[in-house]
């Protein structure tokens, strides 16, 4: 790692957690701190940083990620294996792409530790610096948790309503599918709209997933990385006068972090716009508690489908649609569903011939009734292109 890039923290700054005997997670998590130095991340799961960039939002915030730490820190951990690190924050660099450089070589390094990076921001333009420190052969699922798509003007700079149009637009091209889940409709322009569906991407609107969040968990399953605006909540459940009326619930945005955490194939998460958030103990929390349910999901991962091929462990249906035969898979361990998704053979395509979609049961009971599911017809779409 690029230490010279991290301010440590001071524990301080911490008083009231640094005592002996405390059993939060601040005596459990390894600090790079001005008293310990940089922890070492041998055997390191995940590694949280903060990135204090808000340029990209047209504002420069001063973001001070100790009133996150300080709630965080108070927490007790679950039965949890993994290792966690705080990496400390990145400050701003002397122009917005030199933030972005120092976030896509930190996530260069932690990927090559097999270490999952958790960016604290700022702006959620710094999910293409993330996106970008994956730059290899390998195409990408993001998920992204929030009320707009962040498609943008894709010919100008990069911007926190950009970005997605970025990745789009500008080589290497490696965004394999991106889905947002929690949009709304009254703050999308048609045009947006009407893009996503031509790239045979994936929405799902606010009012779909709310009191149905658990059709999120296939979506989130699937994702390489996932990221959060805190502003996808609702302002009755945290306070911020950046916030909409309507939103996420509390519960509702845990689960999603949960969801994130228990997908196997995700390597990279965040959570921005924390400098929207007014600084109280309740909006604070709120962001604690997102990532400790995250952090929450790593724990409980199962790591299913590399047992998929094995007949012990699922069951498989082949359900006759149309001129298709949709090959289904359900794990006898946790109940939860795989679709087969065949891609052309084509030059330079860097999908695999078959892969896994993570889907639902509702897939499946739709797919008896002679109804294709929308995910599965999509994929096949864009793996034609």
């Amino acid at each position: 790692m690029d230490i010279e890039f991290f301010r440590p923290i001071s524990l301080e700054d911490f008083p009231e957690l640094d005592v002996d005997g405390n059993s939060t997670l601040f005596s459990k998590i390894q600090k790079n701190s001005l008293e310990e130095g940089f922890p070492n991340l041998a055997d390191v799961k995940i590694a949280v940083f903060g990135v204090l960039e808000t340029r990209g939002q047209g504002v420069e915030n001063e973001l001070d990620l100790n009133f996150f730490r300080e709630q965080f820190y108070s927490l007790f951990s679950g039965n949890w294996k993994h290792k966690i690190a705080d990496l400390g924050d990145i400050l701003p660099g002397e122009t917005i792409n030199d933030t972005y450089e120092a976030v896509k070589r930190q996530q260069q390094q932690l990927l090559k530790k097999g270490v999952i990076g958790v960016v604290l921001g700022g702006s959620q333009d710094l999910v293409y610096a993330q996106y970008r420190g994956y730059d290899s052969d390998k195409m990408l699922n993001l998920v992204n948790i929030d009320s707009r798509f962040d498609l943008g003007d894709a010919s100008g700079e990069i911007t926190s309503s950009s970005y997605i149009g970025k990745m789009v637009t500008e080589a290497p091209f490696q965004l394999n599918n991106y889905a947002n889940l929690g949009y709304q409709t009254y703050y999308q322009d048609q045009a947006e709209i009407d893009l996503l569906e031509k790239l045979f991407f994936e929405a799902h609107r606010l009012g779909e997933l709310g009191g149905n969040i658990h059709t999120a968990e296939p979506i989130l399953r699937d994702a390489d990385l996932a990221s959060i605006d805190v502003r996808s909540i609702g302002a009755a459940h945290v306070f911020s006068a950046q916030n909409p009326p309507n939103g996420f619930t509390g519960r509702e945005i845990c689960a999603l972090a949960r969801y994130a955490g228990l997908g196997e194939k995700l390597t990279s998460f965040g959570v921005f716009h924390l400098n929207d958030l007014d600084i109280n103990q309740n909006s604070y929390m709120l962001a604690a508690q997102i990532m400790w349910y995250f952090i929450e999901g790593v724990n409980q991962r199962k790591h299913e489908t590399e047992f998929v091929l094995q007949p012990q462990n699922y069951l498989t249906y082949r359900v006759p649609v149309n001129d298709e035969v949709l090959v289904f898979y359900k794990s006898k361990i946790t109940s939860r569903w795989w679709l087969e998704s065949k891609s052309q053979k084509k030059p330079n395509n860097k999908l695999k011939p078959i892969a896994l979609l993570p889907c639902a049961e509702q897939d499946y009971l739709d797919a008896c009734n002679q109804v294709v599911p929308e995910r599965w017809w999509k994929a096949q779409q864009k793996n034609h292109q």
